[in-house]
């Protein structure tokens, strides 16, 4: 989720200098972009399952069909921002020219071999975002918007979540434990007793926010926690309509934190060892987002510091 985040802006920026964008996304994904205004076209392909049945007749079928849908596009360059074997055998379908990053700066180095018209970022080019930026800027597209905007979500409602609104009450932070890699998890103990300083410092109901993978962590906290809300199973709408209403949102270095920053609400972001300064959403201004680094040593006090600094500055929400 994070790394669509981290991109949105190339789609913008594109649609706003008169580009019709295409977008490739994988299929568990592609409910993030629907109805993104400055997308014209959304290609889904489905990775994970042709991975697991690479022989099969209908892998050979669906990786044809969708070839040759991205050909009927007639793309002029293909932008290629992920720096992996896989984005980038995905780029060359479209028939254009791949933008990428050179060798060096990819996550898998020599999948640079794909690339067409490679990209070297310049020192400046820190967070995920500055260097998605330079290669839109590479294929000739001048960049106005920065930051990450995800606010089309809201536009479509979810019936989940509106229910799950009407019940709670207001306000509330929305607690977010769970992390695709387990170094990144800040621990579900640390989240019950930062929730319980904010209800008593600053009047937050307590809410636990989960994805697909979560379930453990979710139920560790709310079991610790019972005095807290549990969101239910959401769509990518649903959750932003909820992330929407919180008054802050607290996570690791995931993807729903970025996705919070983009829909432009207060965040804390809690950045330990395993995460690096690409991710940072205070990059993301006029937002409201901040990352806080922590390790061992790091007392929830301390936490709680930095979020009432965020509200303080954020004003009402």
């Amino acid at each position: 989720m994070g790394d669509i985040v981290h991109t949105l802006p190339l789609a913008s920026n594109a649609a706003r200098a008169g580009a019709e964008v295409a977008w490739l996304v994988e299929s568990a994904y592609a409910p993030l972009l629907q109805n993104n205004p400055a997308i014209a076209r959304l290609f889904v392909a489905a990775t994970k399952q042709w991975r697991w049945n690479p022989l099969r007749g209908s892998t050979r079928r669906e990786l044809s069909a969708l070839a040759g849908e991205m050909r009927e596009f007639q793309a002029d360059a293909a932008i290629e921002a992920h720096g992996l074997w896989k984005s980038a055998l995905l780029a060359r379908l479209a028939g254009a020219p791949v933008f990428g990053l050179t060798w060096l700066q990819r996550r898998e180095l020599v999948s640079a071999l794909l690339i067409d018209r490679p990209v070297r970022l310049s020192p400046v080019d820190v967070h995920v975002v500055d260097q998605n930026l330079r290669l839109l800027e590479a294929a000739g597209i001048p960049v106005v918007e920065r930051a990450p905007d995800a606010r089309y979500l809201l536009a479509r409602r979810s019936a989940e979540a509106e229910t799950f609104l009407s019940k709670i009450a207001r306000p509330f932070a929305l607690y977010h434990p769970g992390a695709a890699r387990p170094e990144k998890a800040w621990g579900e103990s640390r989240y019950v007793e930062l929730a319980r300083r904010l209800q008593a410092a600053r009047g937050l109901r307590p809410v636990i926010s989960w994805g697909p993978g979560d379930e453990a962590r979710r139920d560790r906290m709310a079991a610790e926690l019972p005095e807290a809300d549990v969101i239910p199973r959401l769509d990518f709408p649903g959750l932003a309509q909820v992330i929407d209403a919180c008054a802050l949102f607290v996570a690791g270095d995931t993807g729903p934190a970025h996705l919070a920053d983009a829909l432009g609400r207060p965040t804390l972001a809690l950045f330990g060892p395993a995460s690096r300064s690409r991710n940072v959403p205070q990059r993301n201004r006029p937002y409201r987002g901040q990352a806080m680094r922590y390790d061992e040593t790091t007392a929830p006090a301390q936490v709680e510091a930095e979020a009432v600094a965020i509200l303080d500055r954020s004003g009402p929400s």
